[in-house]
């Protein structure tokens, strides 16, 4: 096929340039992992309090030491997601008043300040400095992580959407694999260092934003929201080489005047609207069925886990499952077009069940069988493999291709809202649960996984190699035939009812 030749070295960088931005956001959630008990062991000293064992499983709490620092570092991990949570409701608005290049430009800045407010925290009082600096952080990340899908969607030819969309997930993986390498208490995640490490990925940062000089507009952007015809067809053709943009350009034509005749829709549109009700729902659950996985959980805490699990090097076992996912999220890159979206989503989800079971079993015999501790770990091993065949990459770029251009950018708002709130949940939430729950704590990721397989199976489309047309006009199809066929052949059509309106 002609399109895939349309790999050109303007595409890969602006496509390396773009994830550059997903890449501090797997830093961001990686980095408070391995030094935890550092960066605990000196909020301690700051506030005047002892310091707590977090080995064993069950925790005695004297003098109200444990509440106090288990509140601060619970803090310090979600904060981050109370900042995307935030920002990623204007997305949307800031892709389209500065363009897409331009504000994952602007947005960069926030991402250098909340670094350096990090890197400086030894400075200051250390658990202020380092909670607002990573609720900073959190705002570039909310909005980059709704800019970068959009961006590298739109520049991407059909043929190659999936594979690239991936590599959101792969650049997430990747930055949470060398903040894990450099979180090694030889590296920077000593008492010396680790304000070092947290701010570190301020160099990425500015890395972005001088590649980012050398990337063209979406042509999509120019061509159907700017209406600047010519000044798309150049970037088309700086993006796809020698090959003929008219095809592309027609796509758009059509894109365009669907947009023309499609009112702008807002967010509340989206949920009052009956129209756009199943493909919100489908949205949303998505984002639930990622964040509350139970992956989050292992990223922030894996080390204390592996420590649970009575692991002689737990934080070498963490960096272990960063190579693990790294691998598997790059054989994803590979999959999501050849076996498609739907099928490897529910067959992640499925993988993830058993793994959660099988580690729940592990932690809860550990203190009869020794060896036990080996087959948790093999089981967290296995969870993050599941994750990173689907329910880890699929959900940053399904959601923009269940929607067309009039409800897009409130879709992917509402969707990266609920993705970040999902993840402020987990990370607030799961350090109280487990010690509550002790080794049954996985338990409760296993129901939910249960519901979301469920649910994939019975509401989540196969959108795989289609163009936007393509995947609409097989909405339309599945309408007509709904008023005959049973109730199930409704749930796919309704997803775009909206493009008829």
């Amino acid at each position: 096929m002609q399109e895939e030749k349309h790999l050109t070295g303007t595409l890969v960088l602006s496509v390396f340039t773009a994830v550059l931005g997903f890449f501090q956001y797997g830093y961001s959630l990686g980095v408070i992992n391995a030094p935890q008990r550092v960066i605990e062991a000196h909020y301690s000293r700051v506030l005047g309090i002892a310091p707590i064992d977090r080995s064993a499983i069950n925790f005695t709490d004297t003098n109200g030491s444990k509440s106090t620092l288990t509140l601060y570092w619970s803090l310090s991990v979600s904060i981050f997601a109370i900042g995307g949570m935030i920002s990623s409701f204007t997305v949307g608005w800031v892709g389209d008043k500065l363009g897409r290049v331009k504000a994952m430009l602007a947005v960069n800045v926030l991402s250098i300040i909340g670094n350096l407010l990090m890197g400086l925290a030894k400075f200051g009082p250390s658990h202020i400095l380092i909670i607002a600096g990573r609720a900073i952080t959190g705002l570039y990340c909310g909005l980059s992580s709704g800019l970068v899908p959009m961006y590298v969607g739109e520049i991407s030819p059909t043929a190659l959407r999936g594979a690239l969309g991936t590599l959101h997930q792969l650049a997430i993986v990747t930055g949470i694999l060398i903040s894990q390498v450099l979180g090694l208490d030889f590296l920077l995640g000593n008492d010396d260092m680790w304000p070092l490490l947290l701010g570190l990925s301020g160099a990425a940062a500015v890395l972005q934003f001088f590649l980012l000089l050398l990337c063209p507009e979406s042509p999509r952007y120019l061509y159907i929201k700017l209406g600047k015809v010519e000044e798309a067809k150049k970037s088309l053709k700086r993006l796809r080489g020698d090959c003929d943009p008219m095809k592309e350009i027609a796509e758009m034509e059509k894109e365009k005047q669907e947009a023309d005749s499609e009112k702008k829709v807002s967010i509340g549109k989206l949920f009052s609207s009956s129209s756009y009700r199943q493909p919100v729902i489908v949205a949303l659950m998505v984002q639930i069925s990622q964040q509350f996985s139970g992956i989050n959980a292992i990223f922030y805490y894996s080390t204390n886990i592996f420590v649970r699990a009575g692991v002689d090097q737990p934080v070498y076992a963490t960096i272990g499952v960063g190579v693990v996912n790294t691998v598997f999220t790059v054989i994803s890159v590979f999959l999501v077009e050849k076996t498609g979206r739907r099928s490897l989503f529910i067959a992640g989800l499925i993988g993830m069940l058993a793994s959660a079971v099988a580690m729940t079993v592990g932690l809860v015999l550990l203190s009869t069988f020794a060896w036990m501790s080996y087959v948790s770990m093999v089981a967290i091993f296995l969870f993050v493999i599941f994750f990173e065949v689907g329910p880890g990459p699929i959900p940053w770029f399904i959601v923009a291709e269940l929607f067309s251009q009039g409800p897009r950018p409130a879709a992917i708002a509402i969707a990266g809202f609920c993705n970040w709130t999902c993840n402020f949940i987990i990370g607030m939430c799961f350090q109280y649960i487990a010690d509550l729950c002790g080794p049954y704590v996985f338990m409760i990721f296993a129901v939910l996984l249960l519901g979301f397989i469920l649910f994939a199976y019975f509401k989540v489309p196969e959108t795989k190699g289609k163009s936007f047309e393509e995947i609409s006009a097989e909405f339309r199809r599945k309408r007509r035939s709904a008023v005959k066929g049973p109730k199930a052949a409704t749930e796919l059509e309704d997803l775009r009812g909206s493009e008829e309106a």
